[in-house]
């Protein structure tokens, strides 16, 4: 079958995001190490299979160098100066899929005429933390003694999504990318400028626990 001149720099890169370490790809890929060292290129199939196992754009094993993909919303998950990560195939298209979803929902706003949430964007940087959110909290209807009576923390995420959906929030929660469970998650998102959340369930008690510091 005719080889493909896949990129080395790309190949690297696609399997550096995917988490996928030579060993395991060298017994998927036999020759993987040769691609690697460019004695020996994959066939169109092969990159294609590759492409698909690592959750790469076919396309962009033909650029020189890996591109430089961010996030298409602010990114919250470090603290102070910590630098960022690029971002995982994962978190991409777990991104990517809720601003479908997000665009769905506008959508549907507009054309059922439902009110702009006027909380959205309500806040500013020159207030105090404490104060956004005891305003938060009155507009969902939370309080600290309603959720000491409730008996877990998921008791108490179950009350938060209820009553952000009755505030007009569309919350998402999902442990997996779409409905493919061999893609498990492990980080929360959330994009209130447009009205919606979603985490990661996984890490959901560790993100709750913060949660409940604040509340």
């Amino acid at each position: 079958m005719t080889a493909v001149a896949a990129s080395i720099p790309v190949l690297r890169w696609a399997a550096q995001r995917a988490r996928l370490h030579d060993d395991v790809l060298a017994a998927r890929f036999t020759k993987w190490p040769l691609w690697l060292s460019g004695e020996a290129q994959p066939t169109l199939k092969q990159l294609e299979d590759f492409a698909r196992l690592t959750h790469t754009a076919f396309g962009y094993f033909f650029l020189p160098e890996p591109p430089t993909l961010t996030l298409p919303v602010p990114d919250f998950r470090i603290l102070r100066d910590a630098s960022l990560s690029e971002p995982s195939s994962d978190l991409l298209d777990t991104l990517y899929l809720c601003q479908q979803r997000q665009d769905w929902y506008r959508d549907h706003a507009r054309m059922h005429g439902l009110p702009a949430l006027q909380f959205v964007g309500s806040a500013s940087m020159q207030e105090a933390p404490e104060a956004v959110a005891q305003r938060l909290r009155e507009t969902l209807g939370l309080s600290t003694e309603s959720r000491r009576q409730l008996p877990s923390w998921t008791d108490a995420l179950r009350q938060l999504i209820v009553k952000s959906e009755d505030a007009g929030v569309m919350v998402m929660v999902s442990s997996v990318v779409g409905s493919n469970s061999h893609r498990r998650l492990d980080f929360f998102i959330k994009s209130a400028g447009a009205q919606v959340k979603t985490c990661g369930s996984r890490q959901m008690p560790r993100w709750w626990s913060r949660y409940l510091q604040w509340t």
